[in-house]
């Protein structure tokens, strides 16, 4: 009972901090391998369990990303298919193929974030220079921001711990947008690759699913995810950034120092 209790809150964090800025999985999945599941049925079983917080935090933040579609129609295929690439690689590579990079990857991705702003800035000031409100997007610069959703979509499709932050550093970087609305856009495109990965591990690795801890997650990161979109469209742009460096910064060092 208590097990079913802790995991079941550790789905309403997870859920919660996903919506806000990512790392969500740095919760649920360690507090799964606590209680003695085998990592990859609580990997597994913790993707498809997300994909509830994931929904209720893209209906809370629908109003940021409504003037996105276009966006989004452009990036969703290249993060539905590198979700299922990166699920396949899950269940064929070892364990800890990825584990190396994280820390790495963490890194890029806060660096992103804290340079955003500045290179906004510093293309608003071009623009101005020029007399438009905004520069449309090369070819080559829309093709590196979509391989980039790919890779990224790969890597939430295998593992995804701080997947957000990363999709968060570099559309600030590379689209011309609130963080707001990229927050919103992140969140639309992290469901996607937990949602594509999930049906991919219902259909090919239905044996290692744990359908109780599905459950106990899915509840608790349905309820986190609408607490995330509450709190997380209400928070100013300054300080939506200090908390993704924070979490960011924490999950760095858990990853690091506790495995």
């Amino acid at each position: 009972m208590l097990k079913d209790v802790v995991i079941f809150a550790a789905g309403v964090w997870a859920g919660t901090i996903n919506v806000i800025v990512g790392s969500g999985t740095l919760v649920t999945f360690p507090t799964l391998l606590l209680f003695g599941y085998a990592p990859l049925t609580a990997n597994v079983s913790n993707n498809i369990g997300l994909v509830a917080g994931g929904l209720s935090g893209v209906y809370g933040y629908r109003k940021e990303v409504s003037a996105y579609r276009s966006t989004l129609l452009r990036l969703a295929p290249a993060s539905i298919l590198g979700a299922l690439t990166g699920a396949l690689l899950l269940l064929v590579l070892p364990a800890g193929s990825f584990k190396a990079i994280v820390p790495v990857l963490i890194v890029i991705g806060l660096l992103m974030v804290v340079l955003g702003p500045a290179l906004q800035r510093r293309t608003a000031r071009r623009n101005a220079e020029l007399g438009r409100e905004h520069t449309p997007q090369t070819t080559r610069s829309q093709a590196t921001l979509i391989a980039g959703i790919y890779l990224l979509g790969i890597y939430g499709g295998y593992f995804g711990a701080a997947q957000g932050i990363l999709l968060m550093g570099l559309m600030g970087i590379m689209l011309n947008a609130g963080i707001q609305s990229i927050n919103g856009i992140k969140n639309v495109l992290g469901t996607l690759v937990n949602a594509v990965a999930a049906v991919t591990f219902m259909v090919v690795a239905w044996d290692r699913i744990d359908w109780k801890v599905v459950i106990l997650i899915g509840a608790g990161s349905l309820i986190g995810g609408y607490l995330g979109a509450h709190i997380g469209r209400r928070l100013p742009p300054l300080v939506l950034r200090a908390v993704i460096l924070v979490i960011g910064t924490l999950a760095l060092i858990k990853i690091i120092f506790f495995g």
